[in-house]
Parts: C-alpha cells; structure tokens; sequence
C-alpha cells in the first residue's frame, strides 16, 4: 500500500505539474495582454465567480463527499449498484447546477454588483468605475457556463480517482490552459476589448474539459444515462454530507471572494496583483497539497470502511509527512525569490516594475501561510473519508469569521496586501482546529517520526533560504539583466535551493523509507 501510495502521488504530481507549468504560460501571456490595470481586474473578477461556485458544486464539496459513498458502492463489488448511484448523482446534480448556470448567466448584474460592490456603487453614481460593472456582468454571462461544464469533470474525475484512475482528472486541466492561451493568441487581438477574447477562452476551456474525460468513462463502463434521483438512498447520503462540506472546504474560497469585494473599493490594479500573487501561491499548493490529498481521499474512504483504524492514521500521516517535505521549502522559496519569480513570469508588455513590487508584497503575505493551505487538504478528508462533514464546518466558520476580523484590521493598515495577510492567518485558524479536532477524536495524532522529520526539515530550508540569498543578485541587477538571463539565475537559484536542502536532509539521515507510509 505504501508504495502505491507513493506512486500515486507521483502521478498525480507530475500530471499537475504539466497543467499547472501550461498555468503559469497562461498568466504570462494574460499579464503580457493585459497587465494589472482596470481591464485585467475586471476578467480576473469575471473568471473568479465561477470558480468559486466550481468549489461549492463540483470539485470541493461535491468530491468530498461523493467519493467516500462511491467508494462504499464499489466495494460491495456490484457494477450495477454503483453505475445506479452515478446515474442518480449525476442527474440530481446535473439539474441543480443547471438551474444554478442559468440564473447565473441571467443575473450576471445582480451578482457583479453583489461582489464588485464597490464598482456597483459608481455605476449608480457615474463614477470611474462605472465601466468596470458593466463590462464584469458582460464577461460573467460568458464564463458562467463553465460551472456547467467542469461540475460534470469533477464527476467524472470523482469516478476515476475511486477506481485509482488518477491521472485522467489530474491530466484534464491542461485543456482549460490551453484554451485560454488559444484565445489570448487568436482571439483577443482581433477584439477591441482583448478580455472578451479571454472569457470565450474560459467558456472553451470547461467544454474541452468536459469531452476529455468521456471516453476514459466509456472504458470503465461506467458512462451511464443521467436520471433525477433526489430521494435515492446514496444521494440522500451524498446530499446529506454534501451540504455541511460545500461551506466547510470552500472556506478559503468564500475569504478570497471577501477579499474580492474589498479591493473593489482599493486602487485599480489591486485585484490583479492579489490575483497573480495567488496564482504562484496556487502552483506549490496544486502541485503538492491537492495532489496529495486528491491520492489520499478514496484510500482513507476504503480504510474507514474496512474499519482498519491503525492504517488510517497511518495513512494521515504520510499524507502530513509529504506536505512538510514539499510544503515547507515551496514557502520559503516563494518569499525569499518573491520578486524574481514575478519579473520572470510576468514583467512584460503591460505588466511593469512597479505592478512586480506590488504583487510580491502580496505574495509575500499569501506565501506565509501556504503550509497551513496545504495542511488544510490534507486534514480536512481525515473528516470526509469517516462521512463527518459536520465537524469541517464549524470549524469553517470559525476560520471564515476570524478572516473577516483579520480583513477589518490588516486592510485597513495595509490594504490588498492586509487581505492577503487576514487569508494567511486564517488558513493558520482552520489548519489548527482541524488537527485538534482529529486529536481530540482519538482518530490521528502526529507519531514521534514526524515530529523527528519535521526537525529535519527546518534545519535543511534554513540552509537552503540562507544559499538562495547569499547567491542572489540585488534587485536592481535583475532589472539590468535580459529575460534570458533572469531565466538562467533563477534556475540557477531553484536548482542550488533545491540541491542545497535535499543534500542537508541526506546528511540528517532522511532516508526513503522515511517517505511511506506504514499502512
């Protein structure tokens, strides 16, 4: 099981690191195209909404508490039981978040005025801007469709990740990339407003998504005829855990809307330096956090089923063992090479110095508390995989409501990069309570060989953030050198980061049987 484990997570790893390198080629081309002025705010506004209910009825919560259901199905080991739950799950889901789409493209105005309050408030009074609403409730009507379309892949991704089939859902992201990229190439400069283009982009993205994954279906026999089925026993146990987890794993969702709402009011340009501080935040944290807890999840269901508790924690543990690993020298990296990796990526046509000086102050911020992000999805299924969606949400709303107490304080002193703060330190709120609710249950406690690799690890990321900023060039030698060169130093500085602290952790005697787990 250890070794399955381990080689599931590589795959899944390097599956996502394919989409999340196409990702970045994305941002790049979307910042060259755009910068980080009104218009760039304005898409990233439009492309966020549907995101976040992506969270709500698909990826998140539906997943969450879908798989451990599916799973209770597969195992009994009768197809035909398990291809009448996805006929029900998908039909009762599919007519919900149908509905959901078309009040969404309807009322795309209502919803931009509700999170772009700010903009909303100079339409009614001609302000400057007035332009920004109406161009997001023209946008959104063009990127809603995509909760359509991805709701069905999670589903689908949701059945294959049950069956071990990993890298199909971690594979598929990279059409959604690619269809962006597309469309900021061939589309937006034949457009005289270029973020249109990008929305078509956005819309193309979720129905080749949604294509990719059917023939993967089809293979597994499992591509059935969708049927309403709300008073189904499984959906009624998919609903009744599924309403709890859609607040308790968006959590961090619902405080980025928030932070949304708040920079509506901020100068122009600060949703789009929030944006692309998060998208490098994203990158780490997909890479390694989602890819784990995305392995861990069906392997944790089944654990529970066959009621083998001491595997369970087991499991829990490598899962926490592989975030430290990863998690730990991924923040580092991300403060200490803030502002180069911003000027390789993005410092280009429309993005300038000062937009790279802005978003790395928010990166700085977000990067604080991408370990206890990552924590958070490997934590949070320790609580799905038993069915418990109950506990999550309280303490979601704790997290949710200290956030918001955080925003009060921190935005006020420091603006978007206060709401970066407030997001980190209520990660650090969430990440806490879910361990302590884990303790206390009796269910998972870090084991004294954690603890010992933890130790490790912060000696080797201390030797590795004192090499990256020994050897790192000042801030004005980077602006001096041409982008191949920034290229190269920047590798350079990855590759010595990386070398530097693996090598420490062989000197510490971390071996490779440090990284399975015992179950």
């Amino acid at each position: 099981m250890s070794k399955r484990l381990l080689r599931s997570g590589v795959i899944v790893s390097a599956m996502t690191l394919v989409s999340r390198v196409l990702g970045l080629v994305r941002d790049i081309v979307v910042a060259n195209l755009m910068g980080a002025g009104a218009t760039a705010d304005v898409f990233f506004f439009a492309n966020k909404i549907p995101n976040f209910l992506r969270r709500l009825f698909a990826e998140g919560a539906f997943s969450q508490a879908f798989v451990p259901v599916l799973t209770e199905y597969h195992a009994s080991g009768d197809i035909d039981k398990t291809r009448h739950l996805i006929a029900k799950a998908s039909g009762t889901l599919g007519v919900i978040v149908s509905i959901v789409t078309l009040l969404g493209v309807l009322g795309s105005g209502v919803i931009t005025a509700l999170f772009g309050f700010g903009w909303f408030l100079d339409w009614i009074n001609g302000g400057p801007s007035a332009d920004k609403f109406e161009l997001a409730s023209f946008l959104l009507k063009i990127t809603f469709p995509y909760l359509w379309f991805i709701t069905f892949v999670a589903l689908s991704g949701a059945i294959l990740n049950t069956l071990g089939q990993f890298a199909v859902s971690s594979f598929t992201p990279v059409f959604l990339n690619i269809a962006i990229i597309s469309a900021a190439t061939f589309i937006s400069p034949n457009l005289a407003q270029p973020e249109v283009g990008l929305a078509i982009g956005v819309f193309l993205g979720g129905l080749s998504q949604f294509l990719f994954q059917i023939p993967f279906l089809i293979k597994q026999g499992l591509l059935v005829k969708p049927q309403w089925g709300w008073n189904d026993p499984g959906v009624v146990k998919i609903r009744t855990l599924m309403i709890p987890a859609m607040f308790g794993v968006s959590v961090s969702q619902i405080n980025l809307l928030f932070d949304t709402f708040i920079a509506s009011f901020l100068a122009s340009g600060s949703i789009s330096w929030l944006y692309y501080s998060d998208r490098l935040l994203e990158f780490p944290l997909g890479l390694f956090g989602i890819a784990i807890a995305t392995v861990i999840l069906p392997v944790l269901s089944r654990k529970h089923v066959d009621a083998e508790s001491s595997q369970f924690a087991s499991t829990m543990d490598w899962g926490v063992r592989m975030v430290l690993l990863l998690g730990v020298p991924a923040m580092v990296g991300l403060m200490v090479l803030a502002k180069p990796m911003l000027m390789v990526l993005f410092m280009r046509g429309e993005f300038g110095v000062s937009d790279v000086n802005q978003a790395s102050l928010s990166l700085l911020a977000y990067a604080s508390g991408l370990l206890n992000f990552m924590l958070i999805k490997v934590l949070a299924p320790g609580y799905y995989a038993r069915q418990d969606t109950k506990t999550p949400v309280k303490f979601g709303i704790i997290a949710m409501a200290s956030n918001m107490v955080f925003n009060a304080i921190f935005a006020y002193f420091y603006g978007y990069v206060g709401l970066a703060m407030a997001t980190a330190l209520s990660a650090l709120v969430n990440a806490s309570l879910l361990y302590q609710g884990l303790h206390r249950q009796g269910v998972y406690r870090v084991s004294r060989q954690t603890l010992l690799f933890a130790l490790r690890l912060v000696v080797a990321v201390a030797v590795m953030g004192a090499v990256i900023v020994y050897m790192m060039p000042a801030f004005e030698a980077w602006l001096a050198m041409g982008l191949a060169i920034r290229i190269a130093w920047l590798g350079g500085l990855i590759a010595m980061g990386a070398l530097s602290y693996l090598l420490i952790l062989v000197i510490l005697g971390l071996r490779v049987h440090h990284l399975r787990s015992e179950g």
